[in-house]
């Protein structure tokens, strides 16, 4: 990929598209070797889950993935009402200093895990008033991004299917929709099996992919890992440099005009 280009969030520029998240690895030594394979640089943190400081007798996540080297973003896994989202990313933002980059997610049932909007868009307006920098798991609708980026998060992130499924990209065109209209970064997040979908979802236009369930659950994170920073390279590569279009009808690598006789 062009050293130009770049991933710009909140004003900070990334090398990377392929964002990470650091749960369901074995140990934290596997989690850290899975990272370094996906070259990437944000890394996600379910505060409620993962420890970062919270726990000072036990591993913390800062000792294989230090913030001298990685940024890390903290998420709101499982939390389904605004208020506890809030409040969890309030207590990350004073675990890691300040911090003001974050991940909003707020759950409908404990079944799909789609997004409950009504509180998502509740939980965005509040911590966006209070100085946060707001990356936010949505549902893949155009109307509800767009209201997203009204409210000032800094990027959305529409499934590409339901978290941990592996299904894929189940709906390309309202993606596509979102892409079209967002001054964001539109990063797709959950779904993601392997390594054709990451690279789908970039040549749709996407500006990065998240994922930990499809890297976490192969029988090989760490080659998993290598192979979705190739595919979401890839796919970026594929749609700056623009598809030829699709025909219903055959065209000749060879044209049979002007040819030798």
């Amino acid at each position: 990929m062009s050293n130009k280009d770049i991933l710009t969030i909140a004003g900070k520029e990334y090398g990377s598209r392929l964002l990470v998240g650091s749960g369901k690895y074995r140990d934290l030594d596997e989690t850290r070797a899975a990272t370094d394979a996906a070259q990437a640089e944000i890394i996600t943190v379910a505060i409620r889950r993962v420890n970062i400081g919270q726990d000072p007798n036990a591993p913390s996540l800062l000792d294989v993935l230090p913030l001298s080297e990685y940024t890390i973003l903290p998420n709101t896994a499982g939390c389904y009402r605004a208020k506890d989202a809030v409040y969890t990313l309030q207590m990350a933002r004073e675990l890691l200093g300040g911090h003001k980059l974050v991940k909003l997610e707020v759950l409908g049932d404990d079944k799909t895990l789609f997004p409950n909007m009504p509180e998502t868009l509740a939980a965005a307006e509040t911590l966006v008033r209070d100085g946060f920098d707001v990356m936010v798991y949505c549902s893949d609708d155009p109307i509800q991004a767009r209201m997203l980026e009204e409210i000032g998060c800094v990027a959305v992130m529409p499934l590409a299917s339901l978290i941990g499924s592996g299904m894929g990209i189940l709906n390309p065109w309202n993606l596509s929709l979102i892409i079209e209209q967002a001054k964001v970064p539109v990063i797709v997040d959950a779904g993601v099996g392997t390594a054709s979908d990451a690279a789908i979802a970039m040549e749709l236009g996407c500006d990065g992919v998240l994922m930990n369930s499809a890297i976490a659950l192969s029988y090989d994170p760490v080659r998993m890992a290598g192979a979705m920073r190739l595919a979401v390279q890839a796919g970026r590569e594929a749609f700056l440099a623009g598809r030829m279009p699709k025909r219903f009808a055959a065209s000749p690598s060879s044209p049979m005009a002007g040819r030798l006789q």
